[in-house]
């Protein structure tokens, strides 16, 4: 499936395919969908630090996913950690687009210099989404018990952690 760096005229998809995540599902915490508007400057904010925002653009079915990766905190001791983020269009679910989309995640973030990548896994009940990133070479750091409460249950937090390059072998230059 082609894989490309997100643009403008994929909002509308990119945000309904998020707002579709926020008011099912348990793999955001928001609970409140956000308009384009503020995905649109989401995605400027990730792009203009020089992240990767991708997108799934499969010929007939337009974007079917989006996956973006960002420091995995503002202070300067995060430089080198980075967080993805994911979210697959309802229907293609479990036909390899995010792990797709991770798997570019991966080698943009290396490739910028990131020797950490951590996925925060909304709910440990999310299988598909624990089990894509064991596929790519994630371990569970841990589980934050009932992190958060969404559709009126406690949700946990997985934490998990992959090394890229050469991880923690020596402290990269900056």
């Amino acid at each position: 499936m082609p894989i490309r760096d997100a643009d403008p005229a994929d909002l509308p998809a990119i945000t309904a395919i998020y707002a579709h995540h926020v008011l099912h599902g348990a793999g955001t915490f928001e609970e409140a969908p956000p308009d384009q508007a503020e995905m649109a400057r989401r995605l400027a904010r990730v792009q203009g630090q020089g992240w990767s925002w991708l997108v799934a653009d499969e010929p007939g079915q337009g974007i079917i996913g989006f996956a973006y990766y960002t420091q995995f905190r503002d202070r300067s001791a995060y430089r080198f950690t980075a967080e993805d983020s994911i979210y697959v269009r309802d229907d293609v679910r479990g036909q390899g687009v995010g792990k797709a989309l991770v798997a570019a995640l991966l080698q943009r973030a290396e490739a910028a210099g990131f020797r950490q990548m951590f996925a925060l896994i909304g709910d440990s009940e999310n299988t598909g989404s624990i089990g894509l990133h064991v596929s790519l070479g994630f371990r569970q750091a841990g589980v934050l018990r009932s992190a958060g409460v969404k559709f009126g249950r406690w949700v946990d937090l997985v934490l998990m952690q992959r090394s890229m390059g050469l991880g923690d072998q020596d402290v990269p230059a900056d």
